[in-house]
């Protein structure tokens, strides 16, 4: 009778409010989009400690140096929680790692995401994990492996955070950065879709201040979304694949990118620029998109007090010959990426003015915005 009565008890871990069932509930539904992203070059499958990829390719390079990059999407998840729709942060997070390994020429290889989780909802798990799943086959990487985990007391039910790894590879000959920049070199700006991941601390702040709800609508935003909520979570453009295309097309001309993330415009160029340069990017070449504007208006801003905090337009920023600028602007306007040209990397006296130096650590170049920005939508002829 008492080793009935034990056989009956119920799970002590479920009590405590973790559910592994419901794991393994998500696991099967998650399976088909991540194999999805499987070439022959992944080995085990799904659900096992540790995923596998063949590296026997590398063979191939003279000398390849891994790349490897670590993030997650931020308080943008918040939005997603706050209207129950969950099936686009996952490219959010695709972005925010992969594009990233694209800034010093490498091609992303593998990825793998975490999960953490005040209650497992398997469907809302599936969500999630397919939007990254269709950002790794968007972008050539294989996802080969994750983990969802249960904090149940630490995260309420319908919380969640996400993160993610990523590695590629790049010829060590072929490895783009400030070593490369000269003076003369152009600098192009690339299209972003919106806010991306980042400054949503401050998107967040500005509707609750205003007491706007998530499910109003939003007609003037310019985007896809009908609602504030859908607008907001207008998923990250992807850059990866047209960047690597770019990269071949032009080789030794192409000397440097630089994603726009936290930090903005003018901290993530000077990155990537070499000390003694620098670069005076001119608003007047483009309109920063209605939902910068909007949010801007809303908290009594001005669009300049939020050039540290958002990207205004710019996802990506490309310094690259001269000589090859305008066609490079051309090639990735024709494939869908507006691209235009905002400045020239400079090595003469520097002057006077208030310049981004030395953004996260790095002893680089020196960049400004200078000017005001357009007041009309931005061309996407590629020569803005």
């Amino acid at each position: 009778m008492a080793e009935a009565s034990h056989q009956n008890s119920p799970d002590p871990y479920a009590a405590a409010g973790v559910d592994t069932a419901a794991g393994d509930v998500a696991v099967e539904l998650m399976k088909t989009a991540v194999r999805r992203t499987h070439g022959p070059e992944v080995l085990g499958g799904v659900g096992g400690f540790a995923g596998l990829f063949d590296a026997s390719a590398l063979r191939d390079f003279e000398r390849p140096l891994l790349a490897t990059s670590t993030d997650g999407v931020g308080t943008k998840v918040a939005i997603a929680q706050a209207i129950d729709k969950h099936d686009t942060v996952g490219l959010d997070l695709v972005g925010m790692v992969v594009d990233d390994i694209v800034v010093v020429g490498a091609k992303p290889l593998f990825m793998t995401d975490y999960i953490a989780c005040g209650k497992l909802v398997p469907e809302r798990i599936a969500d999630i994990v397919a939007g990254i799943a269709r950002g790794c086959a968007e972008t050539g990487t294989a996802l080969v492996g994750g983990e969802t985990a249960e904090h149940p007391g630490l995260l309420g039910p319908n919380d969640y955070d996400i993160a993610g790894a990523a590695t590629g590879v790049v010829e060590a000959s072929r490895i783009l950065g400030a070593q490369r920049v000269r003076a003369g070199d152009a600098v192009l700006a690339v299209e972003s879709s919106g806010l991306h991941s980042n400054g949503y601390s401050l998107v967040r702040h500005i509707v609750a201040g205003r007491g706007i709800r998530y499910a109003d609508r939003a007609p003037d935003l310019g985007v896809n979304g009908t609602t504030w909520g859908e607008a907001l979570l207008e998923p990250t453009r992807l850059y990866t694949t047209p960047l690597l295309a770019l990269a071949a097309e032009h080789g030794d001309a192409l000397h440097a990118l630089s994603h726009v993330t936290g930090g903005g415009i003018a901290a993530n160029l000077a990155r990537v620029l070499p000390a003694g340069t620098w670069v005076d990017v001119d608003r007047s070449t483009w309109s920063p998109p209605p939902v910068f504007r909007i949010l801007a208006e809303a908290g009594d801003l001005d669009l300049t007090d939020t050039e540290g905090t958002w990207n205004l337009g710019i996802g990506f920023l490309v310094v690259i010959d001269e000589a090859v600028a305008d066609a490079a602007a051309s090639a990735l306007t024709a494939g869908g990426l507006p691209a235009w040209r905002v400045g020239t990397v400079r090595g003469d006296a520097r002057p006077e003015g208030d310049y981004e130096q030395g953004a996260k650590g790095v002893d680089g170049g020196a960049v400004r915005l200078v000017g005001g920005y357009r007041a009309d939508a931005p061309a996407t002829d590629g020569a803005k």
